[in-house]
């Protein structure tokens, strides 16, 4: 597995997964679209939260189940839990050192089809 890094802007809120990332995912519901975010699906045993854990805010809308988690400081989107499957996370790719976004597929996911 590899060990990747991630942090919001202000570098507030710092965590890190293990994980072995093969594609990110583009989800075209309106708040995905409205985030702009790429997504990286790890394990709920994957993320581990190293700094800051005061300064993430929740949001939850629609069903109320997916956990969608940003910074109270800088307002960047880093993960959620996600709420068909409450064991994964979807991780803002955007937010992880070191993985290069250019050389992985991005899956497109009809999340507005969703309810």
């Amino acid at each position: 597995m590899t060990r990747y890094h991630g942090s919001c802007h202000c570098g507030a809120v710092q965590f890190c997964i293990e994980a072995e990332i093969n594609e990110l995912i583009a989800c075209d519901c309106t708040l995905c679209r409205k985030k702009n975010a790429l997504m990286a699906t790890v394990s709920y045993a994957a993320l581990k939260i190293l700094r800051g854990q005061k300064y993430l805010s929740l949001y939850q809308w629609n069903t109320g189940k997916a956990e969608h988690y940003f910074c109270s400081k800088c307002g960047i989107y880093t993960f959620n839990r996600r709420r068909m499957d409450s064991n994964m996370y979807s991780v803002n790719a955007y937010c992880l050192d070191g993985l290069d976004l250019a050389t992985l597929p991005v899956r497109q996911v009809a999340g507005k089809n969703r309810s």
